[in-house]
C-alpha cells in the first residue's frame, strides 16, 4: 500500500504541472499576437486591441440566430441537395417533404439539451443518402456540420454502424427506425445563459523579472458596464481604455508620460464565454530616453536691431517666355539634304556643257583644217576640166575593138594619162 501510494506522488508531480500548464494556458486564451514598442521618456503610448467579435450586442434575437437544419445529398442518379427540415428555438420545425410529415423529425428540446439527432420511422429505400447536420449560431458567427451516410437493406443480418475513414455509415432494415446523432452540448447552444456576464476584457501587467502568474491586473472590463480598476495607475489617470470598448470593439490601453518603471509585458485579454472566443495579445514595451526640449518661442529681437520698414517697391520679377521651335536639328538635316542634291544636279549640267562644248570645237577644227586643204589645193591651179574628161569619155561607137571591156580598158588608160600630164604641168 506504501508502495502504491509512492508510485501515486511520483505520478502526481509529473503530470500535474503539465496539465496545470495546459489549463492556465487554456484560461489565458490563444495568443494572436506579440509586438515590441520602443517609446522615449515622457512620450504616449497606445497599445493597440481590436477585435469586431467582441462588439456587444445584445442577443435579444436568439431564438432566431440559432438555427439547425438537416439536408440530404444524392449522388445517383444526379447529383442533388435537398432540404430535408430545419428548426430554431422560436418556431417550430419545418418539414419540406410532405412524404417526410410524421415520420421525420428531432426532438423538440435540442436547443435545451443540445441533442440534434435525426430520427427515421419506417425507413423506405428512398432514404439512402449522406445526410448533414448543420448547426449556425449568427450572433458568434460560429458554423458546425457533421455527416452521416444512410443505406438501406433487406437482410436483417446486413444491419451495422462503420466509421469509413471520413463519416459514419449506417445500414438501416427497411421498415425499421434509427436515429442519426448530431450531438452539441456546449453552453453556445442551450439557454440560460447571462450574456452580459460571459463577456469580458481585461489587461494585465508583467514588470521584468515577475513571472506570468504574478502578473498585475489593471483592469477589468464587462459588457454589462461594470468596470473595475485594480491598479493604482488608473486612479491617477496615468492608464485609461475607452469607455466605449465594447461597443466598437476597441479595448487599447493608453498610458501618458512615459517612465523607466512602465517598461514591461503589458497583456490584453479577451474573453467571450458565450461564444467561446479566448484571446490574447502581448505587447512588450521599452522606455527610452527622453528627447531634448524643443525651442518654441521666437528669438527676442531688440529695439535698435529691428529692420526698419523698406518703403522701396520690391520689383517684381520678370519672366520672359522663350519659345524654340522643336526638332530644329532635324530640319537643318532635311535642308541639307536638299542642297545637296541640288549642288549633285548643278555639277552634272555643268559637266554635260563642258563636255558637248569641247565636242563642238573639235568639230569647228576638223572643218577648218578640211576647207583649209580644199584652198591650198585651188591655189595650186589644179583644175578639172570638164570638157575635157567628157571629151575622153565620148569615143566613137564604130570601133575596132572587138568587145566593151577592152574598149573601157583603153579609154581609161588614155584618159589617165592626159589628166596626169596636166596635173604635172
Amino acid at each position: 500500500m506504501h508502495g502504491d501510494m509512492t508510485l501515486f506522488h511520483i505520478l502526481a508531480v509529473l503530470f500535474l504541472p503539465s496539465a496545470w500548464g495546459q489549463s492556465n494556458t487554456n484560461r489565458l486564451g490563444v495568443v494572436v499576437e506579440v509586438k515590441n514598442i520602443t517609446l522615449p521618456a515622457g512620450s504616449k503610448a497606445v497599445l493597440p486591441c481590436h477585435s469586431p467579435r467582441m462588439v456587444w450586442t445584445r442577443d435579444r434575437l436568439k431564438d432566431r440566430q440559432r438555427v439547425v437544419h438537416w439536408d440530404l445529398v444524392r449522388n445517383s442518379p444526379e447529383y442533388s441537395v435537398e432540404r430535408i427540415l430545419d428548426m430554431s428555438p422560436g418556431a417550430n420545425q419545418r418539414v419540406y417533404n410532405g412524404f417526410n410529415k410524421g415520420r421525420v423529425s428531432i426532438p423538440q428540446s435540442a436547443f435545451s439539451d443540445g441533442n440534434f439527432s435525426l430520427v427515421f420511422n419506417n425507413v423506405v429505400p428512398t432514404d439512402r443518402g449522406v445526410y448533414t447536420c448543420n448547426l449556425h449560431h449568427h450572433y458568434c458567427q460560429i458554423h458546425q456540420s457533421i455527416q452521416i451516410q444512410l443505406n438501406v437493406t433487406k437482410s436483417a443480418k446486413k444491419e451495422k454502424r462503420y466509421w469509413d475513414g471520413e463519416k459514419t455509415v449506417f445500414v438501416i432494415l427497411v421498415g425499421s427506425s434509427v436515429a442519426l446523432p448530431c450531438v452539441n452540448r456546449r453552453p453556445l447552444w442551450r439557454e440560460g445563459l447571462q450574456e452580459d456576464q460571459q463577456q469580458v476584457a481585461h489587461w494585465d501587467f508583467q514588470p521584468p523579472g515577475v513571472r506570468p502568474d504574478k502578473a498585475d491586473r489593471l483592469v477589468d472590463l464587462y459588457a454589462s458596464g461594470e468596470r473595475r480598476e485594480n491598479g493604482p495607475l488608473f486612479l491617477k489617470n496615468k492608464m485609461s481604455v475607452e469607455e466605449d470598448a465594447f461597443t466598437v470593439g476597441d479595448f487599447s490601453l493608453s498610458i501618458s508620460d512615459l517612465a523607466p518603471v512602465d517598461k514591461g509585458l503589458y497583456s490584453c485579454h479577451l474573453h467571450h464565454h458565450y461564444c467561446g472566443l479566448h484571446e490574447r495579445r502581448i505587447f512588450r514595451l521599452t522606455v527610452g530616453p527622453a528627447l531634448p526640449p524643443v525651442l518654441t518661442a521666437a528669438p527676442r529681437i531688440l529695439q535698435n536691431d529691428a529692420p526698419k520698414p523698406s518703403t522701396e517697391e520690391v520689383e517684381r520679377p520678370r519672366v520672359v517666355n522663350v519659345i524654340l521651335p522643336e526638332h530644329r536639328s532635324h530640319f537643318m538635316q532635311q535642308m541639307g539634304y536638299i542642297l545637296a542634291t541640288f549642288l549633285l544636279l548643278a555639277f552634272i549640267v555643268a559637266a554635260i556643257i563642258v563636255l558637248t562644248r569641247r565636242r563642238r570645237k573639235r568639230g569647228l577644227e576638223y572643218d577648218m583644217r578640211r576647207s583649209h586643204r580644199g584652198h591650198r589645193m585651188d591655189g595650186g591651179d589644179i583644175s578639172l576640166d570638164t570638157t575635157e574628161l567628157k571629151i575622153c569619155n565620148q569615143e566613137p561607137l564604130n570601133s575596132d575593138y572587138k568587145n566593151n571591156l577592152l574598149k573601157e580598158r583603153d579609154m581609161s588608160k588614155d584618159c589617165n594619162k592626159d589628166f596626169e600630164g596636166k596635173l604635172w604641168n
